[in-house]
């Protein structure tokens, strides 16, 4: 927001210096150099002299009385060719020159005028040009002042302005401050502010917006929680009821429908179980923290599911150093479960596990060597009920809650994951962890 407000007063400052600028040029266009005016009245005395008394003189007088000028001025008078004063001339004042103008050189503090037109002053006059130096030309005081006035016009517009917009600004941060805390899942949050604050009405809208947005996930949290609860006891009565018809009748062909039945059943007990694990997440449960040998907690992992990785290749990278956390064992086990198991689903015949620190955060990796994930649906894949692959099988397809759970769980203790792409050549997942539980975590 400070940008914001830096940006701002450049804008500004920038305007009225185009202003400035706008404004000279348009003078300058119009009615001559403001500059050449100023250098004008400082040599008003030489000009004066050179055109009141000099001038005045007859043909045989003119030199007596041009010496006797030079006598009691300070500034250096000189006679000079025409065509060496034509180069010295700016151009777009070579007209004015040659009309018998006095021209006025700033920079040089000096001016040029054809001595005549005509001849008439001596003979050959009207080929030389007479050339004032060291005249008391000094625009530097003017451009001071110019300067001087821009600066009390830019305070006297960013003063006001900055007064102005400094309430706006402190609305505007406080609103960015609860649109912060509300993206990090704090929905309770509000902005607080008066009907007099300009930003009043913004507030309100924003408050409301986030009212429902805290309803809409409050009754999709309840409803997913209060389901998936009902449904155990038809799921438990449907498991009795086929156990009852399998005891009844000992039929070869009911045993195999049977044995599909029972089949489903436990598949949707699984859904619902996990269900139950995504619907507690979102709760935010307080965590059972405790400090652990982080590779044992790994290695338990991996014997957990040994049956289920039986037919791959599995290395495990631990670093030699021992690394320890305050986490909740149980929920980092199953987010790691999680992704070992997804790495089971779609490897070819190698997984590795890595394990390492980092700073002051634990990075845990997990290789495998299948078919990778497109960069598109990277981010897409921790969204519940999401999976790569679209097929209903028991085999592939899954829930798509896994790896929404993995995500939930390790963000539960101020953690993230990424995925990337795996030097073995599929999807590489890559978890960061605060070795130290943050205050966030420990308040939850």
């Amino acid at each position: 927001m400070n940008r914001l407000f830096l940006r701002f007063v450049i804008l500004v400052m920038l305007s009225i210096s185009v202003a400035t600028i706008a404004v000279y040029v348009v003078i300058r266009s119009f009615f001559g150099d403001p500059l050449e005016e100023v250098a004008q009245q400082q040599a008003a005395g030489q000009v004066f002299l050179l055109t009141q008394y000099v001038d005045q003189a007859g043909p045989d007088e003119w030199l007596v009385r041009l010496n006797k000028i030079r006598e009691i001025t300070h500034s250096k008078l000189e006679l000079i060719p025409l065509q060496s004063a034509l180069q010295q001339v700016a151009a777009e004042k070579k007209t004015q020159f040659m009309r018998g103008e006095v021209v006025i050189d700033i920079g040089a503090k000096s001016f040029y005028r054809r001595v005549d037109l005509q001849g008439l002053r001596y003979i050959g006059s009207d080929e030389e040009v007479l050339h004032a130096q060291e005249l008391p030309i000094d625009v530097i005081p003017v451009i001071r002042t110019e300067v001087v006035r821009y600066i009390i016009v830019a305070l006297c517009l960013l003063i006001p302005i900055a007064i102005w917009s400094s309430s706006h600004w402190r609305g505007l941060q406080a609103l960015e401050k609860v649109a912060d805390e509300f993206g990090e899942g704090h929905l309770k949050i509000r902005a607080q502010t008066r009907e007099s604050d300009s930003i009043y009405p913004l507030a309100q809208r924003m408050n409301q917006m986030a009212a429902r947005i805290e309803g809409l996930l409050d009754a999709q949290k309840s409803l997913l929680h209060s389901v998936s609860h009902e449904l155990r006891t038809p799921i438990a009565r449907l498991e009795f009821g086929l156990e009852l018809l399998r005891n009844a009748a000992k039929d070869p062909k009911l045993e195999t429908r049977a044995a599909a039945m029972e089949a489903d059943l436990l598949e949707l007990n699984s859904l619902v179980t996990e269900l139950l694990s995504l619907s507690k997440l979102d709760q935010q449960p307080a965590l059972k923290l405790a400090e652990f040998v982080v590779a044992d907690c790994l290695q338990t992992c991996l014997d957990s599911l040994q049956h289920e990785l039986s037919g791959f290749q599995v290395d495990t990278l631990f670093s030699d150093e021992v690394i320890s956390m305050i986490a909740d064992q149980h929920l980092l086990a199953r987010a790691v479960s999680n992704l070992l198991r997804n790495a089971g689903k779609y490897a070819s015949q190698h997984i590795s596990l890595t394990l390492k620190k980092a700073g002051g955060d634990i990075i845990i990796m997990l290789d495998d060597d299948g078919p990778g994930i497109p960069v598109e649906e990277r981010e897409q894949i921790f969204n519940a009920f999401y999976r790569l692959d679209r097929s209903r099988d028991r085999a592939t397809g899954g829930f798509g809650l896994g790896l929404a759970i993995t995500q939930k769980a390790i963000q539960a203790h101020g953690g993230h994951i990424t995925v990337e792409d795996s030097p073995l050549g599929g999807a590489r997942f890559v978890v960061h962890l605060p070795a130290i539980p943050q205050a966030s975590v420990i308040a939850t």
